[in-house]
């Protein structure tokens, strides 16, 4: 808890042509947000620290709403014996800047996504660090088309027997599911797993447009990883991306590693999006997050880290090895976006996509700061470390 009450001058909220301050309280919460020009009086207050940031970014920490594991473990892989991990984990995602984290599950056997599925419902009491929100299903109940790199033979139909099947006792951690909508035949999945407050996201899917938009309107409100593991942008079969693009409701995942999309189709993206309406990015990031390049184990097979970016030895793309915010420096280095934006698609969006609240008055000050240099356009974070007791 903070001794004293900190009043941060000259900061920037996504908006780059305005500055603002911020009050925070000696609880440690965010206590007012204003302009710099309007006159506020914060002076009666005693030992009130100021701290001038300089015309520098301030932000919540991020939250990666999809990511697979970390230092050596995945997320599918999680049991009673190795769940003591989530708090190194936490603690590692935290440092990486990360506020808050959905680990997520790729398509496995229905016991081993029981057993993971227990061992954070156990871990979540005394969670530290990072916050897990809950989990992300991607799989398995996902078009044998575009697996990618999930496991064929756990690939399930969509039903809501299956669901129910996959779900256990432990729907009230769920948060995301990714599915293939065009699967379900019957129309049941899409409205089951909305009733039981679980975000439906389309990914791994060969849905047209129709069929995303029928699946938009029984309720899924998201799409995975866009571009990757769906059809293809085209200009006569806008597919499911078209559809999605084309919703108001609805909120694409992206991944802004270099690899998984090429920068320019990211800035069609952003353009086509209005820059940040209906887009946040995810890290995917796997097991070996945090370890050096090499080849590790992944579920039966192996997978090897070249630079960052994870395949399996055939060739087929797997995922990154790259924490959240290096899409956010990538997006501001590749002159994709400003500076603003980037940060608020890895901080504000995420938040907005499962309704949860951004930089507002009473939230807890885990803040973070980014400084830009114009000359390398090169953009750097910090934890913003206040005064404690």
């Amino acid at each position: 808890m903070n001794t004293k009450s900190v009043k941060i001058i000259n900061v920037r909220l996504f908006d780059s042509k305005s500055l603002y301050k911020i009050l925070i309280n000696e609880q440690g919460k965010i206590e007012q947000i204003s302009p710099m020009e309007v006159e506020v009086n914060w002076e009666h207050r005693q030992n009130l620290q100021i701290l001038d940031i300089t015309g520098d970014w301030i932000s919540l920490g991020g939250v990666d709403l999809q990511i697979n594991g970390a230092l050596g473990l995945a997320f599918p892989d999680l049991n009673a014996e190795n769940k003591h991990l989530l708090a190194k984990i936490s603690e590692f995602l935290w440092n990486m800047g990360i506020d808050a984290f959905l680990p997520t599950l790729v398509t496995t056997s229905i016991e081993n996504i029981q057993h993971s599925l227990a061992a954070i419902a156990n871990y979540l009491p005394q969670n530290q660090g990072a916050k897990i929100l809950g989990v992300h299903l991607e799989g398995p109940c996902l078009n044998p088309q575009k697996r990618g790199a999930h496991p064929a033979e756990y690939l399930l139909p969509l039903t809501v027997e299956n669901m129910k099947r996959i779900l256990g006792d432990y729907s009230h951690i769920v948060k995301i599911i990714t599915l293939a909508p065009e699967l379900d035949t019957t129309g049941e999945a899409i409205p089951y797993l909305r009733s039981l407050g679980i975000t439906v996201s389309l990914g791994h899917s060969q849905a047209n447009f129709t069929q995303a938009q029928q699946a938009f309107d029984m309720g899924a409100t998201m799409v995975t990883h866009a571009f990757n593991a769906m059809p293809p942008l085209h200009h006569r079969q806008p597919g499911l991306l078209g559809a999605a693009i084309t919703h108001k409701q609805v909120m694409c995942g992206f991944i802004a590693d270099g690899q998984h999309i090429c920068p320019t189709m990211i800035d069609i993206l952003l353009r086509a999006s209005n820059y940040e309406q209906g887009l946040f990015l995810v890290s995917d990031a796997l097991a070996p997050l945090g370890l050096p390049d090499g080849t590790y184990p992944w579920d039966s097979r192996e997978i090897e880290v070249t630079n960052g970016t994870a395949r399996l030895l055939d060739g087929t793309l797997s995922g990154t090895t790259l924490p959240l915010l290096v899409g956010v420096q990538n997006l501001v280095k590749w002159g994709i976006c400003d500076v603003g934006t980037a940060i608020k698609l890895a901080t504000e969006s995420p938040r907005q996509a499962i309704g949860l609240p951004g930089i507002d008055v009473n939230q807890t000050a885990n803040l973070l700061r980014w400084h830009f240099d114009e000359a390398t356009r090169e953009l750097n974070w910090q934890r913003l470390l206040l005064t404690q007791a």
